[in-house]
């Protein structure tokens, strides 16, 4: 059985930063690309952003670029999200989840293992 445990989410205010870090166990972490998802209320689950397996490529929803940075430690089986000068709108519920293929990275349907969820709150 797979999991992913996403940790590092909270209260911040407008311009601040946050790290998310995501755990996983019970696969190879190694040979998965990995994504962040996020779902604010009322709205559906969008991507974020995606990296693969070697960290060779990364991606980002043009929302979140220049502000965000994926990352991974394979030695660690962990995926990072550092975001940076965050927005109100910025405010959801961030997942991560892996994916065998980094093709499809911006689809929900190319994803098998999802998180719990983490919330992040940007205040005014």
């Amino acid at each position: 059985q797979v999991q992913l445990v996403e940790s590092g989410g909270g209260l911040v205010q407008a311009g601040g930063s946050l790290r998310l870090s995501c755990a996983a166990s019970g696969r190879t972490f190694s040979s998965y690309a990995m994504g962040w998802f996020r779902q604010a209320p009322g709205k559906e689950r969008e991507f974020v952003a995606a990296i693969t397996w070697n960290a060779a490529n990364t991606d980002y929803a043009d929302s979140v670029k220049g502000r965000f940075t994926i990352s991974r430690d394979n030695a660690k089986n962990t995926v990072y999200l550092q975001m940076n000068s965050l927005k109100p709108e910025d405010t959801a519920v961030y997942y991560c989840a892996s994916t065998p293929t980094y093709r499809s990275r911006s689809s929900e349907r190319a994803y098998d293992y999802w998180g719990q969820g983490t919330q992040v709150t940007v205040s005014s």
